[in-house]
């Protein structure tokens, strides 16, 4: 999950690129951070929205907005790890993992 969720954050241009290593039992992930030319941060905002004692769902016609379209919640659906945006064309909710600006 952890893969899908930085391969969307690559895909939407938040960061420059990543990694997956094979160390130990479950490996490492390594992330490039973006930043501008003026060394403005690609990620200004991210915000955990499930939690492993509260679990938030939506349907597909109660997916979040952030910043009224300008940043991107990110779903777990029975399709995989979508884009609030991809699960709207789709027609699908699920539970809403992120939000990031």
């Amino acid at each position: 999950m952890k893969v899908a969720i930085v391969a969307i954050l690559r895909d939407e241009g938040y960061v420059e690129n990543y990694s997956v290593t094979e160390e130990g039992p479950q490996g490492t992930v390594r992330i490039q951070l973006k930043y501008g030319t003026t060394g403005e941060r690609g990620i200004h905002g991210l915000e955990r929205v499930s939690r492993p004692g509260r679990r938030v769902y939506c349907g597909k016609d109660e997916i979040p907005k952030v910043l009224d379209g300008l940043g991107l919640t990110i779903l777990s659906t029975p399709k995989g790890v979508l884009t609030g945006q991809a699960c709207r064309r789709l027609g699908v909710g699920g539970e809403v993992l992120c939000n990031v600006w």
